[in-house]
C-alpha cells in the first residue's frame, strides 16, 4: 500500500538537513570564533548554544545509521568513495567537542581549546561541504561497487562546496547570535552576517550555474519541461528571501536573519532533490534499487513513527525552553 522506499529516502532526506541546520549554526559560531576577539563575547558565544547543541548531532547519527539500515546498498556505495571527508569529519566534529568542554575546565589553556573549537568547527564544515560536492557530482559506480579511485572525491567542484558550505554555516551562526546576544556582541554579529550573506548568495548562484554543466541529466531536469515548472520557484522564492534577509540585517530586526537564512537552506535542498531524485547515489543507483525488503521497512517504519516525532517534540522543547535574549551573567557550569 506504501512506496516504503520513498518514504525512508524522505526520512533520512529531512534528518540530514534538520541536522544541517540544527548543528550548522553552532558550528558557524565556531568558524566566527576568531572574529570575536573578546574572552566575554565567546563566552556568550558559547553559551548562546550550550543547552541544545550536543543534542543537534543526534539527526547525524539518525541520518548515518537510517542509510546503513534502509539503503545498505548506497551506503556500501557512498563509504568507500568518501571514507577520507568523512573520518576527518567525525574526528573533526570530536575534537571540537572535547574544546567545547574543556575550555570551561582547563582556564590555563583556554586559547589553546579556542583554537581547537575554530579548528575542529572549520574542518567539519568544510568536510561536509566537499561530501556534498562529491556526492552531487557523482559517484563512479560499476555494477554494485564503487568503482572510483580514493581521490574522485577531491574536484574543484568540491572544494568549492567547501567554501560555500562555510559561507553557509557562519551565515547560521552569526544570526544565531544577531536572535540571541544584546550590545556590542549583537553589533558585531550583524556585521558577520551582513558578510556571510553577500558570501553565501555568491556561492548559491555560482552552484546553481555551475551544477547543470556537471551532468546534461541535471541540466534537463532543469531547464526543460515539465520538469522547468518545479524549478522556476526555487529561484523566485530564493530572490525573496534574499531581500527579506537584507531588510532585517539593514532594519535591525533581529529575529529575522536566522529564519531566513533556514529559507535560504531549504530552497537549496529543494533544488538538490528536485536535480537527484528518484537516485539516491546520483545517476547511478536509485531509492528502490538500493532499498532494503520492504519487510526491513516495515519494522523500522514502526520505530521511526515513535522516535522520530519524539525526538522532535523534546528539540522543540528544549529551544522553546531557552528562548529570548541569553542573560550575560549567565554560565554554562
Amino acid at each position: 500500500m506504501f512506496d516504503l522506499p520513498t518514504i525512508w529516502a524522505f526520512i533520512l532526506a529531512l534528518a540530514i538537513f534538520i541536522y544541517v541546520i540544527l548543528d550548522g549554526f553552532d558550528l558557524g559560531i565556531g568558524i566566527l570564533f576568531p572574529l570575536l576577539e573578546k574572552d566575554s563575547d565567546r563566552d556568550l558565544a558559547m553559551n548562546s548554544v550550550a543547552p541544545v547543541w550536543d543534542g543537534n548531532e543526534t539527526w547525524l547519527v539518525l541520518g548515518g545509521g537510517g542509510l546503513m539500515a534502509a539503503f545498505p546498498l548506497a551506503y556500501a556505495v557512498v563509504l568507500p568513495a568518501l571514507y577520507m571527508p568523512f573520518i576527518l569529519m567525525l574526528l573533526a566534529l570530536v575534537f571540537r567537542g572535547v574544546a567545547f568542554e574543556f575550555r570551561w575546565r582547563d582556564k590555563a589553556h583556554e586559547k589553546i581549546w579556542d583554537r581547537s573549537f575554530f579548528w575542529g568547527s572549520l574542518m567539519a564544515t568544510f568536510c561536509q561541504g566537499i561530501v556534498l560536492g562529491a556526492f552531487v557530482q557523482g559517484i563512479e559506480v560499476t555494477g554494485r561497487e564503487y568503482s572510483g579511485g580514493w581521490w574522485d572525491w577531491l574536484t574543484p567542484f568540491s572544494i568549492m562546496c567547501g567554501f560555500a558550505l562555510t559561507a553557509g554555516y557562519s551565515l547560521l551562526g552569526a544570526s544565531w547570535l544577531v536572535m540571541k546576544t544584546e550590545g556590542e556582541l549583537r553589533e558585531k554579529a550583524y556585521f558577520c552576517t551582513r558578510w556571510a550573506g553577500v558570501f553565501t548568495l555568491a556561492f548559491v548562484a555560482i552552484v546553481s550555474v555551475w551544477t547543470p554543466f556537471l551532468s546534461p541529466e541535471i541540466a534537463e531536469r532543469w531547464f526543460t519541461f515539465p520538469h522547468l515548472m518545479f524549478v522556476l520557484p526555487v529561484p523566485t522564492m530564493t530572490a525573496i528571501i534574499a531581500a527579506l534577509l537584507a531588510w532585517g540585517i539593514i532594519a535591525k530586526r533581529d529575529y529575522v536573519p536566522f529564519p531566513s537564512a533556514i529559507g535560504l537552506f531549504s530552497l537549496c535542498f529543494v533544488g538538490l532533490g528536485i536535480g537527484m531524485f528518484p537516485y539516491i547515489v546520483p545517476r547511478a543507483i536509485t531509492v528502490h534499487d538500493a532499498a532494503a525488503p520492504d519487510v526491513s521497512l516495515s519494522f523500522m517504519l514502526v520505530g521511526a513513527v515513535i522516535l522520530v516525532p519524539l525526538i522532535l517534540s523534546y528539540t522543540a522543547y528544549s529551544y522553546w525552553v531557552f528562548r529570548g535574549k541569553i542573560d550575560p551573567e549567565a554560565g554554562y557550569h
